[in-house]
C-alpha cells in the first residue's frame, strides 16, 4: 500500500493525462513535462518519467504500468493494457477516468468490500475478461489473503453462480439469517460483506448485477464506475451526414444507369445494402 499523498497524486495525474490527450497532446510529450507539476516529495514523478522512457522505446503505455509493480498494481496495468487492445472498444480516456476515481477511492478510507465492486464492475461493464481481469485483482495489496481465496472463487464461479448470490453468500446478514434457524450454525468461511450489503445482494438476486452495483452506490457510497458517453458532437454528426451522402450518391448513379440500361449489378454483389431503397429495413 502506498501513502495516502501518493494516491492524490496518482489521481491528479490520471486526470490531467485524460484530459489533455482530448486536447490531441501526444502522450509522450504530456509524459515528458506532466512530472514537474507532480508534488516532489512522493514517487510518482520519478514514475512518470519511466513511463515517458518505456514509452519512447516501446510505444505502449501499458508496458511501463506492467514494470512497476512496486507503484502500480496490476490491475491499473491491466486496464490500460485492454486500451491498446483493438479488439475491443475500451478508450484510454475512459480508462483514466476509471484508474482517477479508483485513486481517488484509494486516498479516503477504502474499504475491501468497495474496491472489489468497482473493480469488479469496472470488468463488466467495459467487458474486459473475467478470468485475467480477476487474476490481476489477486495482486493488489489491499486485499489479505481472505479475500484472495475469495476472488479466486469468483474467477471459477462467475458466469455460473448468479453475482448477487456470490456477495449474499458471504454476507454477515447471511449468516444472521442461518442462525434464526439454526443457532448453533457456524459459517465455514468469514464473512467478506457487511449485513447492509447483503440486505442489498438479495433483493438484487436474478436480476442484471448493474443494477446491484447502482444500489451499493446510492445506498453505502460505494464509488461509482464511469460509463463511456456517445459522441454528439459536430464533427460526428459531420460524419454520418458524408456517409449518408456518399451512399445517395451511389444509389443514384444505379437509378440512372437503370435508365439508360447500363445497370453492372457486379459491383454490388459484395454490398447488397446498397440494392435497397433509402429506408428499407430501418
Amino acid at each position: 500500500m502506498l501513502d495516502r499523498e501518493e494516491y492524490i497524486e496518482q489521481a491528479y495525474f490520471f486526470r490531467i493525462l485524460r484530459e489533455r490527450l482530448q486536447e490531441n497532446i501526444a502522450a509522450q510529450d504530456v509524459l515528458q513535462h506532466i512530472h514537474e507539476e507532480i508534488l516532489s516529495t512522493t514517487r510518482l514523478p520519478m514514475a512518470i518519467q519511466f513511463l515517458a522512457t518505456e514509452l519512447k522505446h516501446s510505444g505502449l503505455l501499458s508496458s511501463g504500468f506492467g514494470q512497476l509493480p512496486h507503484y502500480f498494481t496490476r490491475f491499473q496495468a491491466y486496464a490500460v493494457g485492454q486500451t491498446e487492445d483493438e479488439r475491443k472498444r475500451f478508450s484510454i480516456e475512459i480508462c483514466l477516468l476509471i484508474l482517477e476515481r479508483e485513486a481517488q477511492y484509494r486516498s479516503q478510507e477504502p474499504t475491501q468490500a468497495g474496491l472489489f465492486v468497482y473493480q469488479f464492475e469496472t470488468l463488466s461493464r467495459n467487458r474486459l475478461g473475467y478470468d485475467e481481469g480477476i487474476a490481476s485483482l489477486m495482486e493488489d495489496p489491499l486485499y489479505d489473503d481472505k479475500w484472495r481465496a475469495y476472488l479466486e472463487m469468483v474467477r471459477r464461479q462467475i458466469g455460473i453462480v448468479d453475482f448477487a448470490d456470490l456477495v449474499y453468500v458471504r454476507s454477515e446478514l447471511y449468516v444472521l439469517e442461518q442462525r434464526r434457524r439454526e443457532p448453533s450454525y457456524q459459517p465455514p468461511l468469514e464473512p467478506l460483506f457487511g449485513e447492509k450489503e447483503g440486505k442489498i445482494a438479495k433483493a438484487n438476486r436474478g436480476r442484471d448485477p448493474l443494477y446491484l452495483f447502482a444500489a451499493l452506490q446510492r445506498q453505502l457510497g460505494y464509488p461509482e464506475v464511469p460509463r463511456p458517453t456517445p459522441r454528439d458532437d459536430v464533427s460526428s454528426k459531420l460524419e454520418t451526414f458524408r456517409a449518408k451522402i456518399k451512399e445517395l450518391e451511389t444509389r443514384l448513379k444505379l437509378v440512372e444507369s437503370e435508365l439508360r440500361g447500363q445497370v453492372d449489378l457486379s459491383q454490388f454483389m459484395n454490398k447488397p445494402e446498397l440494392l435497397h431503397p433509402p429506408g428499407d429495413g430501418e
